[in-house]
């Protein structure tokens, strides 16, 4: 056992048995890689990672990889969803190294943490030859590493000139002009594009894989237009039809692997069950107002810890084989149900076995037939339910992370208060009363997370702060002084002076780079929250000096959102609420 058995993470844990001497990340695993005068060996992932899991079987369980990873390494685990600052940093010198990313991130660098070569996952074979090169590039060719990891580090340090100045407008201690931060055009303009872009055949954006991309369909919701309210139905009805919503027990995948939404990553978040309860709660048809009560059932009844708040994720894989517990045959239909059951479900969920959809061997069940007898399809997806509870599971990950369980609460009261749903808003706060207990101290201050009722070591980062401070003030009453409290603390932490934000605090562990990351994910940047948060705030209280705060954070990215309209949707959403609270 090496030395990630007393850590908290799930990912950390399930290598807690691997014969790789791990560490956690850390300046323990820093300064033994110094006194041995070897490469770090940096391994980011997440618990319900396929890929990790793959790569895990091959090399780290493997006696032959961890003799060599031993002798010439220091081998270091980092959880990314607990750690969403080093792998933020590693993860922006794997895409200058090689164009793209991924996880398992594979990372070697520097005693100090200076990268100097990346990649993601390597079949054994492959590791080991590039585990050989490296080490005889350390021995005898080290020079040339450290060469290149300064050039890594200097091209993914943020630099100045890509904000905007606004201190020469609006200064640090204020007032900030009555004009907007932003012109109206500039919305328009990212609005203009996202629609596009947008997929008119399929839904969604893009190609594949295929994200459901919340963050510009809440813009383009949010924004009203009949262009942008036509792309968001078109989507909403392509995610609720297709396979990346589990069409016997609610909640939503990750992704699909293809343009038309029909095979879905297995694998659940709860950041996504929060977006698109969001999303289609704020659609009112009959159908997604359905969709949206459905998700908010699956929060309930699949996320809830016994602590009251909500675990991170479901696994793609089931006992090493993704897709086991949800995919259906047609023989597997006959056996869960009677025979004339069995045949208008498959006809109603596209299972046929003579052009099965998922590797050419079995169904991932779609709903894009229209269903004329409700009672009848509601009896048998209960039964293809209770046959698909006997089958093996997917590990949940139990850990709780601060930014997702508020992302979680804000949905969900959204969702009661449009529903006069008591049980929902009664689950929101159990889930924020556990993050107010064990995720802040007495004077607020965040950590990233916790499991089984155990704070972590991690400290909150900036979308923590800002996520729960939203979530706190659509709690309102006496949640809005513990949201004053969070701002306060983003104001004084996470200020990079100028205006806009880091992503983490001032007095957090320096890495190599401290990021200010404005483009979004699966969900809004921290920035972008943050400058939602302190727009909200001046609405609520009535105080100019959150404006001013929001203000100086939307005209400092200003330079961004022009250049990536796609990427600061959530920016965009928060200007949008800006300009309207002004107008």
């Amino acid at each position: 056992m090496n030395r990630l058995a007393e850590t908290t993470s799930p990912y950390l844990l399930q290598h807690a048995d691997n014969p790789v001497d791990w560490r956690p990340w850390g300046p323990e695993a820093l300064a033994d890689a110094a006194a041995h005068d070897r490469p770090l060996f940096i391994s980011i992932g997440y618990s319900t990672c396929h890929w990790c899991h793959v790569m895990a079987h091959e090399s780290f369980e493997d006696n032959e990889v961890a003799e060599f990873l031993n002798e010439h390494f220091t081998s270091v685990k980092v959880d990314r969803e607990e750690r969403p600052d080093v792998d933020g940093v590693y993860m922006r010198a794997t895409l200058a190294m090689l164009g793209q990313g991924g996880w398992p991130m594979s990372v070697f660098a520097f005693p100090d943490g200076t990268p100097f070569y990346a990649g993601t996952y390597y079949p054994k074979p492959h590791f080991m030859q590039l585990l050989a090169a490296v080490t005889e590039a350390w021995t005898d060719r080290r020079s040339e590493l450290g060469k290149q990891g300064n050039a890594v580090v200097e091209a993914t340090s943020t630099g100045g000139s890509e904000f905007a100045d606004t201190t020469v407008y609006c200064p640090i201690d204020g007032p900030c002009p009555p004009a907007p931060p932003i012109k109206s055009e500039l919305v328009d303009s990212a609005v203009t594009k996202l629609i596009g872009v947008a997929d008119p055949e399929h839904g969604g954006f893009g190609g594949a894989p295929k994200f459901p991309a919340v963050p510009m369909l809440r813009l383009l919701r949010q924004y009203g237009s009949t262009a942008g309210r036509e792309v968001v139905h078109n989507a909403a009805d392509a995610m609720a039809h297709g396979g990346l919503r589990d069409q016997l027990a609610g909640g939503f995948a990750r992704y699909c692997v293809d343009r038309d939404w029909t095979v879905p990553h297995f694998e659940k978040m709860l950041y996504d069950q929060a977006e698109l309860l969001d999303l289609y709660t704020g659609l009112d048809t009959p159908e997604t107002i359905e969709i949206a009560c459905e998700t908010a059932e699956f929060l309930l009844t699949h996320f809830t810890t016994p602590e009251g708040a909500f675990a991170a994720a479901y696994d793609a894989d089931t006992d090493g084989e993704e897709g086991l517990t949800y995919v259906w045959t047609e023989i597997q239909l006959r056996e869960a149900l009677p025979a004339e059951d069995a045949e208008w479900a498959a006809h109603v969920f596209g299972i046929d076995d003579q052009h099965p959809n998922f590797e050419g061997v079995a169904s991932v069940p779609t709903r894009r037939s229209p269903v004329n007898d409700r009672s009848r399809f509601e009896r048998i997806r209960s039964l293809l339910r209770e046959a698909r509870d006997q089958r093996p599971q997917p590990h949940r990950d139990d850990k709780v992370v601060t930014a997702w369980n508020a992302l979680a609460i804000r949905s969900l009261v959204r969702h009661a208060e449009r529903h006069n749903d008591s049980r929902v808003r009664n689950a929101a706060v159990a889930a924020a009363g556990h993050l107010r207990t064990v995720h802040q101290d007495e004077s607020g201050r965040l950590i990233r997370s916790s499991k089984d009722g155990q704070a972590s070591d991690n400290p909150g980062v900036l979308e923590d702060y800002a996520a729960l401070a939203l979530a706190y003030f659509e709690l309102g009453g006496e949640w809005n002084d513990r949201a004053v409290q969070l701002l306060h603390h983003i104001t004084s932490h996470f200020s990079d002076g100028e205006g806009g934000f880091y992503d983490t605090a001032d007095d957090a562990e320096r890495l190599i780079t401290r990021l200010s990351e404005v483009h979004d994910g699966p969900t809004p940047s921290g920035w972008a929250l943050a400058a939602e948060a302190f727009v909200v705030a001046w609405k609520r209280i009535g105080d100019t000096g959150y404006r001013d705060v929001a203000w100086r954070a939307l005209a400092r990215a200003e330079p961004q959102m022009k250049a990536n309209a796609q990427f600061t949707s959530g920016l965009a959403t928060a200007a949008l609420l800006f300009l309207r609270s002004e107008g």
